[in-house]
């Protein structure tokens, strides 16, 4: 364990369950790989040329290399950890923290691999549904721990809060990275579906075809109004009301209008994959950013009823708060102010 100021006790990690964690995920990734990749055999009717093949190959070569060498370094780590002496030498030093990062980026980049219906290794290169659960959720969990390590060890070694820094920045600033993370796979999972299978059209639909421009059509929207949202919270600390309201609105019309087409029977979707979870969670964010301006609204109502009930020379304005002192108000609780 560690004190508050990060100091080690007793040679243990508070990060030991994640490291465990992550050794777990990667034995398993691992074997999964290893066997899809000496199993897996392009049929003749696949719809691959013979360099998509080859990259294909090269890139489940890549998902082998990446989770040997993250069992390899995840076992060591755990093992050290074991003993007060090596814990010593690794915990809390920059050798953990760079050993970190480097590991999160190798498993970025293996999820990307893995869960890219091309590579002929998690999903099917038909219809993107995932046919190794092994291999597709648990390259998802080793990427979650990564993360999860490596928002640990910030704030173990350098006291840096990113889980406050979100909720202190600016209000729903989690939900919005959140958002801006689903519309990217979104994005990104429609376009290589329609580059597999609508240029040319092959064995699909044209109403396949649609939709799937469709899903790219919501996902760069949303992406670039989650950009947009982000970039004004992290530099100001607030985004206009009003505006982030609206395109919360906006977007939860589009993301249902897309989860609708997208994951019907005749969508790129109907399958278990990256687009569909996605789809589905992109939906669910913009549903809870909608819940949380509608909150915030009230909140500022019965603020402003408070005051008004406090004594004769308050009056009372009904508006939204915003953290970190940064207030303001809508001098009509309609929306006919200004902010």
């Amino acid at each position: 364990t560690h004190n508050d100021d990060g100091t080690m006790i007793l040679g243990h990690s508070p990060r030991f369950s994640y490291w465990a964690s992550f050794f777990v995920f990667s034995i398993i990734t691992l074997g999964a790989s290893i066997e899809e990749k000496n199993t897996h055999i392009f049929a003749e009717s696949d719809i691959f040329e013979n360099d998509t093949k080859n990259e294909a190959l090269i890139d489940q070569r890549w998902a082998v290399a990446c989770s040997s060498i993250t069992f390899a370094v995840t076992f060591l780590v755990t093992v050290l950890q074991l003993h007060p002496i090596g814990a010593a030498v690794f915990v809390g030093t920059r050798i953990e923290g760079i050993v970190i990062l480097i590991l999160a980026a190798f498993w970025a980049a293996t999820v990307s691999v893995v869960s890219d219906a091309r590579n002929g290794l998690a999903v099917s290169s038909k219809d993107g549904a995932v046919v190794n659960g092994n291999l597709y959720y648990f390259s998802w969990a080793g990427f979650v721990c990564s993360i999860m390590l490596t928002v640990s060890y910030l704030q173990g070694v350098y006291n840096v809060d990113v889980a406050g820094e979100f909720r202190t920045r600016s209000t729903r600033l989690t939900q919005w990275s959140a958002l801006l993370a689903s519309e990217l796979v979104v994005m990104g999972a429609s376009a290589n579906l329609f580059d597999q299978h609508c240029t040319p059209r092959l064995d699909v639909s044209e109403a396949y075809c649609y939709r799937t421009t469709l899903g790219i059509s919501v996902g760069a929207l949303g992406t670039a109004v989650a950009v947009s949202i982000v970039g004004m919270k992290i530099m100001t600390s607030r985004a206009p009301y009003l505006v982030e309201s609206a395109l919360s609105v906006v977007l939860l019309v589009l993301n249902t209008v897309g989860v609708s087409y997208i994951t019907s029977a005749k969508g790129p979707g109907k399958a278990l994959g990256n687009l569909y979870y996605f789809s589905w969670i992109a939906l669910l964010c913009t549903a809870s950013l909608i819940a949380s301006c509608i909150e915030e609204y009230k909140g500022g109502i019965g603020n402003a009823a408070s005051n008004s009930g406090g004594g004769g020379d308050v009056e009372a304005t009904a508006g939204v708060q915003i953290q970190n002192g940064n207030d303001f108000h809508h001098n009509d609780p309609l929306g006919g102010g200004g902010i």
